[in-house]
């Protein structure tokens, strides 16, 4: 047995040194392949936490080792407003601000501008002492939709401190696929059942849990993700 390796050897490793791609030869291989697989593959290849999902998700990161999170106001406008405004400041120039103009997604057409000063009143008015109490004004929250962008990331954290100070439970975000947690939420303005029933099931004690709340952040953010 030959315990070396011969000048062809040699030879063809290091053509093989030479064909590895760089950068821009993985994106190319990627495009030359295209499906949902490959440009996922692509996004996530690419993805930088210099881009606004991911200096926004470090601020959410950061919620947690912060004594922001304690003096956020629980249940209200003003603190959903507060949270909005932490994890877009300095990436959205309406970070924290209500919208001015209509919005929709997926056809479905959210609270009307003009309307949504008196709609987010009557929301934040909303009782919020039991669970389905409180999931029902997240519910009437995400149907009014009060930023341009960044309200699912926003909302679902505001729902964490009403569970957190009421209950003294919070979601754990990482039992809740993001299929189900999307199909409950697009079911909810009208059946909040499902939606009630996925939360329920995912919830959790461990409200000081670091671990929990990371999860949480990443889940979050993932359900965001195009698809």
């Amino acid at each position: 047995m030959n315990n070396f390796i011969t000048n062809s050897n040699t030879k063809n490793l290091k053509n093989r040194l030479s064909d590895m791609l760089d950068y821009d030869g993985i994106i190319a291989l990627g495009k030359e392949f295209p499906s949902k697989k490959a440009n996922r593959f692509i996004e996530w290849f690419t993805y930088s936490n210099e881009s606004i999902d991911g200096k926004s998700k470090t601020k959410a990161y950061a919620m947690f080792e912060s004594s922001f999170i304690n003096s956020i106001e629980v249940g209200t406008i003003k603190g959903l407003q507060q949270i909005h405004a932490y994890l877009f400041g300095g990436l959205y120039d309406f970070a924290g601000q209500i919208r001015q103009k209509n919005i929709s997604k997926g056809g479905f057409q959210f609270a009307a501008s003009r309307f949504l000063g008196e709609t987010l009143k009557q929301i934040e008015s909303m009782p919020e002492t039991t669970f389905d109490e409180i999931v029902n004004k997240y519910v009437e929250m995400n149907i009014a939709h009060p930023f341009m962008e960044g309200n699912g990331r926003s909302t679902r954290i505001w729902l964490d401190l009403m569970l957190k100070k009421r209950l003294k439970k919070c979601v754990d975000w990482s039992k809740i696929s993001k299929q189900d947690y999307m199909n409950a939420m697009k079911s909810s303005p009208t059946n909040s059942s499902f939606l009630k029933s996925l939360l329920k099931k995912a919830l959790t004690t461990k409200i000081n849990d670091r671990e929990i709340f990371m999860k949480g952040i990443d889940y979050s953010y993932y359900y965001e993700e195009e698809d």
